[in-house]
């Protein structure tokens, strides 16, 4: 990385070290966690951006990937992180690999990654990439809704598309103690992003964290309308 991009770097970590300050009252998280912290810096994102859009790849704001879909705001991508509370070894499952960033962020945390898509192109660009940066993640192509029911229970779910309501199987395939991180609600309307707990009996607390804006998840490669 040369002195420019390391400079650019930096500037979107302060930027979300402020968006946490900023934040805090509605998600409880007063600073961003060194660990996270150092995931961000670890992994280059532009790495997971299409070619021409490389030059924003150190902007705090989503950025098309093609396929309708979206790379996520770093800021968001480091919230859902630390809301998942990740310690080394956690097996956790990705809804919705895209570009691969936020699969590469949760493998540089020391996670084991399960990491779904649905969109054959996606999926394809996003295992070229996450080879090509060195992270192991384990994909599959296939609709996410309903998990990876091989591999549960999981010590994490991330869903990075917003579903109308949350999906029962992943609820079910969270471990007791588990977290799952999903932004809930409809396209054009509000979305709110969630926490969902599993306590040790195996009851199931939801929390509203903080009000975002997320493609939404798709079930059918035909729902996606081929614009960036």
């Amino acid at each position: 990385m040369n002195i420019q991009d390391e400079a650019r770097r930096n500037g979107l970590i302060a930027e979300i070290r402020d968006e946490f300050s900023q934040t805090a009252g509605y998600t409880g998280f007063h600073q961003l966690d060194d660990r996270v912290e150092s995931a961000l810096r670890s992994v280059d994102r532009s790495h997971f951006i299409p070619e021409d859009e490389r030059g924003a790849a150190w902007i705090n704001a989503p950025l098309p990937i093609g396929h309708g879909q979206t790379i996520s705001q770093p800021y968001i991508v480091a919230l859902m992180t630390q809301l998942l509370d990740i310690d080394p070894g956690d097996r956790i499952l990705e809804i919705g690999t895209g570009s691969g960033y936020q699969a590469a962020i949760l493998a540089a945390m020391g996670a084991r990654v399960y990491s779904v898509e649905i969109i054959g192109d996606l999926a394809e660009r996003a295992r070229r990439q996450l080879v090509k940066a060195g992270f192991e993640v384990q994909q599959r192509h296939t609709n996410g809704y309903n998990g990876w029911s091989d591999e549960a229970p999981f010590d994490g779910i991330i869903v990075t598309a917003a579903s109308r309501e949350i999906p029962p199987a992943l609820v079910k395939q969270l471990k007791p103690g588990g977290r799952l991180v999903i932004p809930v609600g409809s396209r054009w309307g509000y979305q709110s992003l969630m926490l969902v707990t599993k306590d040790a009996e195996g009851d199931v607390h939801e929390k509203e964290v903080l009000g975002v804006a997320f493609v939404p998840l798709v079930r059918d490669p035909e729902e996606t309308d081929g614009t960036d």
